[in-house]
């Protein structure tokens, strides 16, 4: 397919070049200087200067935005240049509501819009083994299948238009409360003797095991790194777009209103820049305490 991926940054990078070495015909543009350029000396495919240059001739656009206030502007650049019978595959963590409301105004004017938010990662967009969380009409989803088989293993269709980002804000939501409940439960086992690094053996083997567990406690937290390539302002938009979905359907939801006020005051009180796995500094300082382990090696 000829395809125009707009946004490739730390994820829409290596998901552009997934379509690439699929087959797929690509143009690339980026709202930072030149690296739409560099993507193409290293890569392959198109540059492009703007959105509508590069939505020229595409029978479907990938955007990888930071908000859905991009994604509206974005797409209000490239209306002149889209063609009748494209798709947007809207791949941002953007509002549901905001996305049903671009897909209306695109639907008048003969466009389909899909929604296509991703799970996994700076590493597994590399490899193509992202998780994919969809919404949207399922004819216009198996239209655009070939792009998403591209870049993930496994696509689930969760309903109508916006559903996929509901569902990705929720999915986020599930797992900031693990790592924040996972992070205390190592300080309060540190202070009563344990090793962070034995508890975290002792989780995965056990029911308390989940993603944090698994793949951030040792790998980022008690190795200092701190570099998942998630940032800790995404992780707070997104909790707080679960939260909107939450008062859009009057859901009751106690537990998430705090688990998405621990994270903006762990953004507050870290600052800009930080990634999202920095968060369990937050901890430490209410603690006064750092996490550490002799079996795991410092990276930071």
């Amino acid at each position: 397919m000829r395809v125009a991926v707009i946004g490739i940054g730390r994820m829409g990078w290596p998901m552009a070049r997934r379509l690439l070495e699929a087959g797929h015909a690509v143009a690339v543009q980026d709202a930072a200087p030149g690296r739409a350029a560099d993507f193409a000396a290293r890569h392959g495919g198109r540059a492009a200067a703007t959105p509508a240059e590069a939505a020229e001739g595409a029978e479907a656009v990938v955007t990888m935005l930071p908000t859905s206030r991009e994604v509206a502007a974005v797409i209000a650049a490239m209306r002149p240049a889209l063609q009748r019978g494209a798709v947007v595959v809207e791949m941002s963590s953007g509002e549901p509501s905001a996305t049903r409301a671009i897909a209306g105004q695109l639907a008048a004017e003969g466009i389909a819009m899909v929604d296509a938010p991703v799970s996994g990662g700076v590493a597994r967009a590399e490899t193509g083994e992202l998780a994919i969380m969809a919404g949207g009409e399922a004819a216009e989803l198996d239209r655009v299948m070939p792009l998403l088989r591209a870049m993930g293993t496994t696509v689930t269709h969760c309903g109508g238009i916006g559903a996929g980002q509901a569902m990705k804000a929720l999915n986020n939501l599930v797992s900031a409360a693990g790592f924040l409940a996972s992070v205390e439960a190592l300080m309060i086992g540190r202070r009563f003797g344990l090793d962070p690094a034995t508890m975290v053996d002792v989780l995965n083997a056990s029911t308390g095991m989940n993603n944090s567990t698994q793949k951030k406690l040792k790998q980022f937290v008690l190795s200092r790194g701190f570099d998942s390539g998630f940032g800790l302002d995404l992780m707070v938009k997104d909790l707080g777009i679960a939260l909107g979905v939450g008062r859009e359907t009057a859901t009751p939801a106690p537990l998430s209103a705090q688990v998405r006020e621990l994270w903006a005051a762990a953004a507050g009180a870290l600052g800009p820049g930080q990634d999202h796995t920095a968060a369990a500094r937050f901890v430490e300082l209410l603690s006064g305490e750092e996490l550490a382990s002799p079996q795991v090696a410092r990276r930071g």
